[in-house]
């Protein structure tokens, strides 16, 4: 609803896993010039790959340099990071920082910042029922589909730790469920959700970065 059916947008997506590559998608589908937000440069030939540009926040130049150019982003991250630094790019008054990531602490935002430039911000989690069969029918005429690797479930733990370091790439990992099937529950399955929810297994909020 920021970008379809305008002209000359210009879309920034932070965070290049499954649902970042999704939004660069539909956005350049929609015909917007896309920039994605990303933690280093690895993933710049896949960004290249779908028609965007990428930007690493850990470079403040590179971030700096895009000040005030970006009509609507689309922050995917859901792990606590800066959200000043994003709002510095967005455009006065019409410029919209849209939250996609559910983060365990708020975001601190920069009062003064938006006093003045009168940029917003906002939160998204789904759409009704319209609103999804409007996207799928988007997506099935402009021919958009996720990036996946289907894997077998004793490879979800190898899986998750890939996604802990940044080094899955922009893509979802799907477990072939009648792979569960060569798994002991009280051994591998279980080492596999220990990943996720306890310890080091801190990785499910790298998923979207």
């Amino acid at each position: 609803r920021h970008v379809k059916g305008k002209k000359d947008q210009h879309v920034g997506v932070v965070g290049f896993g499954g649902l970042g590559m999704m939004a660069v998608k539909i956005a350049t589908a929609m015909g917007a010039k896309v920039t994605v937000f990303s933690r280093s440069t690895a993933k710049k030939a896949e960004a290249k790959a779908l028609g965007a540009d990428l930007v690493a926040t850990s470079d403040p130049a590179a971030v700096a340099a895009m000040a005030g150019s970006i009509d609507t982003i689309l922050d995917t991250i859901s792990d606590n990071h800066d959200i000043a630094q994003l709002i510095s790019t967005l455009k006065p008054v019409v410029g919209t920082l849209v939250l996609l990531g559910a983060v365990a602490k708020p975001h601190a935002l920069p009062s003064i910042s938006l006093l003045f430039t009168s940029t917003r911000v906002e939160g998204s989690l789904i759409g009704g029922c319209d609103l999804t069969q409007e996207m799928l029918q988007f997506c099935s005429d402009h021919k958009i589909q996720p990036e996946l690797e289907v894997i077998a479930a004793k490879d979800a733990e190898a899986a998750l730790r890939k996604l802990h370091v940044g080094a899955a790439g922009a893509k979802r990992f799907v477990i072939q469920m009648d792979t569960l099937n060569e798994l002991t529950f009280c051994g591998q399955l279980t080492a596999s959700f220990r990943c996720i929810f306890g310890g080091k297994g801190k990785t499910a909020k790298r998923e979207r970065e």
